[in-house]
């Protein structure tokens, strides 16, 4: 057996449909399938007695089958009951519900480990349903050892893998390194081959964490590799045309026309993006700012600057509703200040030149008639200003004379989609970001980029009050709720799932159509509509247009509903099984409110009482500063929570899981010694941090 070897069904011991299933999810050689790794693991290493095991809490015990029966119920469902006696020679009841084919597996006499859940009923032990493995026949797979948890896709399962990594082990010893061997040798790291078969078959839990480290170090090293790379040629591409110079008096002028003043932050992020883009190249620069803190203005400002010397900007964002929004903003902002331009060049005044702006929408539900004209528009520069989504980076979209590139909530795009809009004219780019990175993460995880921070929020935005409600307090929370709507205020609801089914073990969480009902319910007299990722386009915007405009009073979404959204009259946002978000989420979500002139309230329900005692979620309540929950984050939770991927009780990517500044500046050192650059203690970056 060879990695690149086809997997066929006598290889994997299983049926043709199972290898359809694989090439389904891109799995078709040895190769790939030893590199399907575990998301998580479970340690089931210690196996217990009855008398040993606590009841209802998840043991692994060893011993003997009885006799084993098929029963038939009244209500005609098949149930498997059998007796099991441990070690000790005590014995419990064992249920299966509606498995039947659990009877041809188990026989009378067979030795077997059954993980589950001990009961007591009555004066009787049983235990329902448990997983069951043959034991004395070979290594146990599924018990007695740190179990591998594997992504599950459809009829591919966790416990089908695991058995099938036992087959394919032999070949996990040949798999090629990928970092360059002194690399390895210098960060005392496991081989890759090594790190791939410890996450498989791991001894030890020290076993996993090297894995994990190791993957980690590679995943960062490729990235400051990447990046280092990117700056230098950024920095070799050296045009004339992308000088623009800083034009300070049409800055002021475009603060004049704002209803409230800019924040220090606000204007030292404007001169750090105008002096970069005074230099002969393209600028890359990371625009990170709280929730509320104002990163429109900023765009609006520095696009203000490249109008007024005539280049062309693009901005992308993630959704078409956000799209409509910005093009909305922007569009105001900039005619404001075009037409007080004007005013004062009637009075005589001298004023900076900045012609009427004109803005194009480009996003994907654009009748095809409608974008082929924006589109020539935009190609005979017609158009300053273009605003849309992954529309924009289509081969059809050409610029006249591109100078800037936005792309807004970056983490949403991947890193082409990115470059193919840069590409377009090799223009000064801006990223922007509402997720709060502390500083020191920032400087190294996005190496590429300079960095801009708006620390406070415009003055204009009350502080939003949260509280954490545990399931007892939801009935006084939700009189409270209908009150402020028959005020006039509206409502987001927002759900960890789709559907009740989407994840293994989370029925209990509320889901999107099971809350909706049961507000409808609770609510009869008000407006409930649902929003979730898997709507159409079309759909999703009808719903975030009929809200904003008031014909909604509650909105019940997934975190589709995440990226800034603006509507001014919603006051309250309720987040149910808040427990399961990070904190960087949860501040997100709170940012949908507090954008109008009424007092704005965040509820975070918990699912059980003591979940509503978490330091975690408590810090919400008392702070509101995306920056200071991203440190509170990284101390309770780790990096995998600044970056809004990690949810309690899922696994998070190995890079994730070391994105700690002292790692980051290890794969960086790595980096550059392989590039042959200034070791990283020697610059400026160091020093920075």
């Amino acid at each position: 057996m060879q990695l690149s070897s086809p997997l066929t069904a006598p290889l994997l011991k299983t049926t043709p449909v199972y290898i359809e299933a694989l090439k389904a999810m891109g799995i078709e050689t040895v190769e790939h399938l030893v590199l399907t790794l575990p998301r998580a693991h479970e340690d089931l290493s210690q196996i217990q007695t009855v008398a040993d095991s606590p009841l209802d809490e998840k043991v692994t015990i060893r011993g003997t089958m009885g006799r084993v029966d098929l029963v038939r119920t009244r209500s005609r469902k098949m149930i498997v009951k059998g007796i099991f006696t441990d070690t000790n020679g005590d014995s419990v009841e064992v249920v299966w519900f509606n498995q039947p084919h659990v009877k041809r597996m188990i026989a009378e006499g067979d030795e077997v480990v059954l993980t589950g859940k001990l009961q007591e009923e009555g004066t009787k032990i049983k235990m329902p349903s448990p997983q069951f493995e043959r034991a004395g026949v070979r290594p146990l797979v599924h018990a007695g050892r740190l179990v591998p948890i594997y992504p599950q896709h459809e009829s591919i399962h966790t416990k089908w893998l695991r058995e099938k990594m036992v087959l394919v082990r032999p070949a996990m010893k040949d798999l090629p390194e990928t970092l360059p061997r002194e690399i390895v040798e210098d960060e005392k790291l496991l081989s890759r081959a090594q790190s791939v078969e410890a996450l498989h078959f791991p001894t030890k839990p020290e076993d996993v964490t090297r894995a994990r480290e190791r993957q980690a170090f590679e995943e960062m090293y490729r990235l400051q590799v990447e990046a280092l790379t990117r700056r230098a040629e950024w920095q070799r591409l050296k045009q004339e045309r992308l000088k623009i110079p800083m034009d300070a008096e049409l800055i002021r002028a475009f603060f004049r026309t704002l209803r409230f003043t800019p924040t220090k932050s606000q204007k030292i992020a404007i001169y750090e993006i105008l002096r970069d883009m005074e230099k002969d190249m393209a600028m890359s620069r990371l625009l990170e700012g709280d929730v509320g803190s104002g990163k429109t203005l900023v765009a609006a400002a520095v696009m203000a600057n490249v109008l007024s010397h005539g280049g062309q900007c693009a901005l992308m964002v993630p959704t078409e509703v956000l799209a409509r929004q910005h093009a909305e903003t922007v569009s105001r902002m900039l005619v404001a200040l075009h037409n007080d331009l004007q005013a004062r060049r009637t009075r005589g005044e001298p004023v900076p030149p900045l012609r009427l702006p004109t803005t194009a929408l480009l996003v994907g539900s654009l009748p095809a008639a409608e974008a082929d004209s924006v589109r020539r528009t935009i190609a005979a520069g017609q158009v300053d200003i273009v605003i849309g989504t992954h529309a924009l980076i289509q081969d059809a979209v050409q610029f006249a004379d591109l100078k800037l590139v936005i792309v807004d909530e970056q983490h949403r795009f991947g890193v082409d989609q990115r470059v193919r809009l840069q590409e377009k004219g090799n223009p000064h780019t801006l990223t922007m970001t509402a997720t709060p990175i502390p500083r020191t993460l920032a400087l190294t995880a996005f190496g590429h980029h300079d960095l801009s921070v708006l620390l406070e929020k415009p003055g204009n935005r009350k502080t939003i009050h949260t509280k954490v409600v545990s399931p007892r307090d939801r009935a006084t929370v939700e009189r409270f709720v209908d009150q402020q709507i028959a005020e006039g205020r509206q409502v987001f609801v927002i759900c960890p799932l789709i559907a009740a089914a989407d994840a293994e073990g989370l029925s209990e969480v509320k889901s999107v159509e099971r809350e909706t009902e049961r507000l409808r319910l609770s609510f009869s007299k008000r407006k409930i509509v649902a929003l979730h990722g898997r709507m159409p386009p079309k759909d999703k915007e009808r719903v975030m247009r009929a809200f904003k405009d008031r014909q909604h009073d509650i909105l019940v979404s997934t975190a589709v509903i995440e990226v800034g959204i603006d509507v001014p009259n919603a006051s309250l946002i309720l987040i149910e099984g808040s427990e399961r978000f990070g904190l960087s989420q949860l501040h997100q979500f709170r940012g949908r409110v507090g954008r109008g002139e009424h007092q704005s309230h965040c509820f975070l329900f918990t699912t059980t009482p003591e979940q509503a005692r978490s330091p975690r979620l408590k810090a919400m309540e008392e702070h509101d500063s995306g920056f200071v929950l991203a440190e509170i984050d990284l101390k309770l939770r780790g990096p995998g929570e600044l970056f809004g991927t990690r949810q309690s009780g899922f696994a998070v990517s190995a890079l994730q899981e070391f994105l700690q500044p002292e790692f980051i500046v290890r794969a960086r050192r790595a980096a550059e010694r392989t590039l042959g650059e200034k070791p990283f203690a020697e610059s400026t970056m160091a020093a920075r941090l």
